[in-house]
């Protein structure tokens, strides 16, 4: 058998949405599963709607997500160029070579008679499909409209009658009756192919063996083998994945404020969890392991795994994901990570970033929110005394400012001020006293926060605000009192 090759090729309009990073992510699984090759080409033939910096931002992408290419316009290959535009020339040569085996024709319709054949078909509640007007030209006509410089498209011949047939590797033998085929353009009036004609041609001239995408494209896919039929050609494998959709069964939108994936990573998703969380939308593990590296997919994954079902773009479960990756991050690694959320909150060079990034490791679930959790270290928030009623602690604003006053001179006479020495001295202190540990801590967690909810306790608090700090707020909070 063949090598296996897959390839990804996204038109440069805009970031890699979630659907993109899936796509990509199966056909980079099935290729290397199988030690094949991944390849990456720039599909730019719709020259109108081009974004600039959209290349540079697919090889980004690309590259953070771990998804490395062994072909395509940055790396070389034996089968480039790699940016479709720079293949313009063969298409042409393609089509014309489909005229000549009568599976294409050209056709000069003006833009003028194409609008008003949409409009006979939309007023008469028709499909609007073109009549093959210009199927019926003679060849002198055809050859005198091309010596006279008139504007053509070369559009494909669809078969009048009969089904074609394909078999799907997820979805299995799908049939379409052939009276449903638009004679679809091939080739633009400016001379570029079209999204369907330059995919044909490029995957057989590439030696694309498996085409994976979207199921929205399976409608497409007889169109395809038709094209492939008629130039003698091998069809590759198919392999098209269920949509991604959100709550309510509504597609992912860009517009609709849906997150890209440079989004995520902008909001503190970590590559490697977003990586993990897509190959489950819409594949199964052959076991009922959740957590995958990018390394151990690529030897389990399987296109039998694949799912015929849509899959729940579900938010929280990403949440879950991310907290886990966090979660084995090792210090180093998470201080590293963190730091530059830490220091859009804190200016103060006093306050020791490797305590706070300690504090906050078994505590953050996403990046983007570490600023928010640990403002309050920069600048006190004001705040009601209400917040020190706790009732499952049994304290009030009375018993907090008798268990603050207590704390206020056993913290200042600390010989040491580390987290052991603080907690070791209030917990001895609230045995001392018949206090529960909660009716000491919960006032200082206030006193010194002025939130109900911190990343760190109290203890945890102190020892990153330092003796003076912790002091002058206690002070504070007990004048309020």
């Amino acid at each position: 058998m063949a090598a296996i090759r897959t390839r990804y090729a996204p038109s440069p309009t805009g970031s890699m949405h979630v659907g993109n990073l899936r796509t990509a992510l199966y056909e980079y699984l099935i290729a290397k599963s199988q030690n094949g090759s991944f390849i990456l080409r720039i599909e730019d033939t719709d020259q109108n709607r081009l974004v600039e910096g959209a290349i540079e931002l697919v090889y980004e992408s690309l590259r953070m997500a771990g998804l490395r290419h062994d072909e395509g316009p940055d790396v070389g290959g034996p089968y480039g160029p790699y940016i479709q535009s720079e293949r313009k020339d063969g298409y042409m040569d393609h089509a014309k070579e489909l005229i000549d085996r009568g599976a294409a024709y050209y056709c000069f319709c003006t833009k003028e008679r194409l609008a008003a054949l949409r409009a006979e078909n939309e007023a008469a509640g028709k499909t609007n499909m073109y009549d093959r007007h210009c199927l019926s030209l003679q060849p002198d006509d055809v050859r005198g409209r091309l010596e006279r410089g008139d504007e053509f498209v070369i559009r494909q011949k669809m078969p009048a009658s009969g089904k074609t047939v394909f078999v799907d590797a997820v979805y299995g033998e799908i049939e379409f009756d052939n009276s449903e085929l638009e004679d679809q353009i091939l080739l633009k009036s400016d001379g570029l192919p079209t999204y369907n004609f330059a995919n044909v041609v490029d995957d057989h001239q590439m030696a694309i063996t498996h085409v994976i995408r979207g199921s929205e494209y399976l409608s497409s896919t007889p169109k395809y083998n038709l094209l492939y039929e008629s130039f003698g050609w091998d069809v590759p494998v198919y392999v098209h994945l269920p949509q991604i959709v959100k709550e309510g069964g509504r597609k992912l939108s860009k517009r609709e404020g849906d997150p890209s994936f440079v989004d995520l990573l902008d909001m503190g998703y970590l590559p490697e969890a977003v990586i993990n969380f897509i190959a489950m939308l819409g594949w199964s593990p052959p076991d009922n392991r959740e957590f995958y590296t990018l390394d151990e997919l690529t030897r389990v994954f399987s296109i039998g795994g694949i799912s015929k079902s849509p899959s729940n773009m579900d938010m929280a479960k990403l949440r879950y994901f991310n907290a886990e990756y966090i979660r084995r991050k090792s210090p180093e690694e998470f201080h590293a990570l963190a730091l530059p959320y830490i220091k859009k909150a804190i200016k103060d060079p006093r306050l020791d970033t490797m305590k706070i990034a300690q504090t906050l490791s078994r505590r953050t679930e996403v990046l983007s929110e570490i600023p928010d959790m640990i403002g309050f270290l920069e600048a006190m928030p004001a705040f009601s005394a209400d917040l020190y009623t706790h009732k499952k602690m049994k304290t009030d604003a009375a018993t907090a400012k008798t268990a603050l006053s207590a704390a206020l001179p056993l913290l200042r006479g600390l010989a040491h001020w580390d987290g052991d020495t603080i907690h070791a001295a209030l917990n001895a202190h609230a045995s001392e006293n018949g206090m529960k540990s909660g009716q000491l801590l919960w006032p200082l967690r206030v006193a010194l926060s002025g939130l109900p909810v911190t990343p760190g306790g109290a203890v945890e608090i102190l020892e990153i605000l330092g003796r003076d700090e912790s002091v002058r707020r206690l002070e504070a909070a007990i004048g309020l009192l």
